[in-house]
């Protein structure tokens, strides 16, 4: 057997997005129709491999068995933060200044940390198309392990306050959490009442429009960001159409190579460069982390498709089985130009709102 001719044959079965390569060409073929490569995966800036998510790209570039060429460059003129290379050092200086967003505390958490504020939350269309929502819990049941609302906040896309107010649970609370809630009986006695709470946030959140014409584009309602949504809804008693939903705690490219949910402390010191949750948390804090990581993954530049997702229509048969001769014949960067997403890129928000 030729072994070089072996080599050569395998080289030409090179995904042209991970650089994964097979003995057949039917093996690649495979691989793509179940890789969902696409132009919305982080993509390395020095030899364009395609990863998964940003964990995957930061082990790429910076370890522990970082890719020897891409680690060297990008130690000297990559962004820790966003992981994109720049021209020189000096335009990562002054990248930084842009990449590395500052709390936005103001004194403002402070002012607030034992403040009831109650807004009406009108429906008024002219108030943000994006809101972030966080909730923060204390303790129900006999143990005090059962997580009961008593705080909410949302805030727009400039971290302004919408909404901020304590909650008056429909159990009885056991366990306040004062350590990290910050929140003490009293501020719960006089609290505006679960049910309250909920309405008024889903009426904003909807905007007028009834929550079972709410569609992934147009209309009136809301884009929904926050972290672990689905327990802080549970928790409201609420419910919200996941197509309008922005969770940075399930979102793929934010998301463990184990595909497991990072924190979102984490997330804010990884992707944000700040740390936050330190002793008594507020949820203004959580919403202005959480709207700006959205922000941050909304501002992504890729190129635009007409159909981006797999699951649309027009490209559930770009890598049918009764194509497979066909597809064997096209080269590797072929098969990645109709390969299609396997998940919403949060870019697409910019072309739709």
């Amino acid at each position: 057997m030729d072994h070089r001719y072996e080599s050569s044959e395998t080289l030409r079965n090179k995904c042209a997005a991970c650089y994964r390569q097979f003995n057949k060409k039917e093996h690649l073929v495979e691989h793509m129709r179940t890789s969902y490569h696409s132009v919305h995966e982080p993509m390395c800036g020095v030899c364009k491999k395609h990863c998964r998510s940003f964990e995957s790209l930061r082990e790429h570039l910076i370890g522990p068995l970082p890719k020897a060429e891409c680690e060297r460059i990008f130690k000297e003129r990559g962004c820790d933060i966003c992981l994109s290379i720049l021209g020189s050092r000096n335009d990562v200086r002054a990248h930084r200044e842009s990449c590395h967003p500052r709390p936005n505390n103001n004194g403002l958490v402070y002012r607030m940390a034992n403040m009831g504020i109650q807004d009406e939350l009108r429906i008024d269309s002219s108030r943000g198309r994006v809101v972030a929502l966080t909730c923060k819990m204390v303790g129900g049941g006999s143990d005090g392990s059962l997580d009961l609302c008593a705080r909410v906040c949302l805030v727009d896309e400039h971290e302004r306050v919408l909404f901020q107010s304590y909650v008056k649970p429909n159990l009885p609370v056991t366990n306040y959490r004062y350590e990290t809630t910050g929140i003490r009986p009293e501020y719960l006695r006089d609290a505006m009442p679960l049910r309250n709470v909920s309405r008024k946030i889903q009426e904003f959140l909807c905007n007028g429009e009834p929550i079972w014409q709410i569609r992934s584009k147009g209309g009136r309602s809301r884009i929904l960001v926050g972290h672990g949504l689905d327990h802080d809804l549970k928790c409201l008693e609420m419910e919200y159409p996941a197509i309008k939903i922005r969770d940075t705690a399930k979102y793929p490219p934010l998301m463990k190579t184990s595909k497991l949910s990072n924190s979102l402390k984490y997330l804010t010191k990884a992707y944000l460069g700040y740390d936050i949750q330190i002793g008594v948390q507020h949820p203004y804090e959580d919403c202005v982390a959480t709207m700006k990581l959205y922000m941050r993954m909304k501002s992504q530049y890729h190129k635009k498709e007409n159909y981006s997702l797999a699951t649309d229509p027009q490209n559930k048969n770009n890598f049918a089985s009764w194509r497979q001769n066909e597809l064997e014949m096209m080269t590797p960067e072929q098969l990645l130009d109709f390969s299609r997403s396997d998940y919403y890129c949060w870019c697409l928000d910019s072309q739709d709102y």
